[in-house]
């Protein structure tokens, strides 16, 4: 089943993160994962959570998809461009819904 990954956060090191995007966008594709969208911060419409500068919506084939590309041990020299590129990020992952049936009537059961 596809799942969503949402990443949000700020560029602490220009260069680091330059590093990482550079071979990120193969190395997601070739473990089955597709960038969806790429967004700048624009302005807070509503919440209370703390805006992040970038947002990256990316699509896996599926939850195992993602963690082998976190996990593959020939990106382990990769990751570590993301984490010292980058501060407050927050990672979530998403299941990809037809429609949000699944999530009402998991409402109506409480």
């Amino acid at each position: 089943m596809p799942v969503y990954a949402l990443n949000l956060f700020d560029i602490a090191n220009k260069d680091e993160y330059l590093a990482y995007a550079r071979r990120s966008a193969k190395e997601v594709e070739a473990h089955g994962g597709k960038v969806i969208s790429l967004g700048k911060f624009k302005e807070a419409a509503q919440g209370d959570i703390t805006p992040r500068t970038v947002l990256i919506l990316v699509e896996w084939e599926s939850k195992e998809a993602f963690e082998s590309y976190c996990d593959d041990p020939a990106l382990a020299d990769l990751h570590p461009h993301r984490e010292n590129g980058t501060k407050n990020y927050i990672w979530h992952l998403f299941d990809k819904l037809d429609d949000l049936r699944p999530i009402l009537k998991e409402n109506q059961l409480r």
